[in-house]
């Protein structure tokens, strides 16, 4: 079972997420702002980052930086969501270090579909 990092302030869409990942046997922990994220990071070993753009205390880009400045999750891919979907976003995200970015509003099956190919799961929608 992979286990993944959802890190999202937004709790309906972050159960909604949850509940997707896990219904196809993805372990997911869940954190609520960027300062829960980083110490599920400290703590957990992880095969995938999701990472919303705008959270508390610590916004994704932060999150980000300090999981490839250093940790053990520093070569762990990251797929970055927002609602910013404009190209300053992208940037900024890739430039903290964010492998995969996805615009909201995005369809469960559309972000299942982008965590199989991130991961290499041979089971595709």
């Amino acid at each position: 079972m992979k286990r993944i990092l959802l890190a999202e302030d937004e709790e309906i869409l972050r159960m909604l997420i949850n509940d997707t990942l896990e219904d196809e046997d993805y372990q997911v922990d869940e954190a609520a702002d960027g300062q829960e994220a980083l110490g599920f990071l400290e703590q957990q070993q992880y095969e995938l980052l999701i990472i919303d753009y705008m959270m508390p205390i610590y916004s994704g880009v932060e999150v980000i930086a300090k999981v490839r400045q250093s940790g053990k999750n520093m070569n762990v891919p990251i797929l970055m969501l927002s609602a910013k979907s404009q190209l300053t976003e992208q940037e900024k995200a890739m430039a903290a270090g964010a492998d995969y970015f996805m615009a909201k509003p995005f369809s469960p099956l559309d972000l299942l579909g982008k965590v199989r190919e991130i991961l290499h799961d041979k089971n595709t929608i």
